[in-house]
């Protein structure tokens, strides 16, 4: 009997994006991975699909869902399509949806760990990814450098016309709260 697989369509704020919630677990790993083109794409068996289907110009896993950036030529209602079918071909096969041993470091800590960098990804963690997440999105601290905060916004966020307010009016004004030393809050 072949397993049934529950997927959820979420819209985003990015009119390009669409979220995928599935009624499992997609990244087993903590965190995000984010795929933008195809040659990275080859380190996941499930980006792998998804990168493969005519108009998606990049995908993100999360813990149980995944978002799926279409190209300007991009059709929703091709790609919608195909992309649930990816998503339970990949789920009946039993593959992982990222392998391991190939996952991006970004969020790891680059460099000595500080007491502010430690501040700063406690905030991260804790008040802005799930809020993000639940738009399809992940945030991914770069570095700190000067009063600076650098960070890569990827999944449904990256590219999204609402990213600037986000990132300005949302994350910087929560880490000037939290973190006095920060003065800025940049994306890559």
């Amino acid at each position: 009997m072949e397993k049934n697989v529950e997927i959820r369509l979420e819209f985003t704020p990015n009119p390009n994006a669409l979220k995928y919630v599935l009624d499992e677990h997609v990244l087993l790993q903590r965190g995000s991975a984010s795929f933008t083109d195809r040659k990275l794409a080859e380190a996941s068996p499930l980006a792998n699909r998804l990168m493969s289907i005519p108009g998606v110009a990049s995908c993100m896993i999360g813990h149980n869902f995944v978002s799926v950036t279409k190209t300007e030529e991009g059709d929703w209602e091709v790609l919608d399509l195909k992309t649930r079918d990816a998503l339970k071909a990949h789920i009946l096969s039993g593959d992982p949806a990222v392998n391991p041993l190939s996952l991006d470091q970004a969020a790891l800590p680059k460099g000595e760990e500080t007491d502010i960098t430690r501040k700063i990804r406690e905030v991260l963690d804790r008040d802005i990814r799930p809020a993000v997440a639940m738009d399809g999105g992940d945030i991914v601290f770069d570095r700190f450098d000067d009063g600076i905060v650098y960070l890569y916004m990827q999944g449904s966020c990256a590219g999204c016309p609402s990213s600037t307010a986000t990132l300005k009016m949302g994350i910087e004004t929560r880490l000037k709260q939290a973190v006095p030393e920060v003065v800025e809050v940049v994306s890559l």
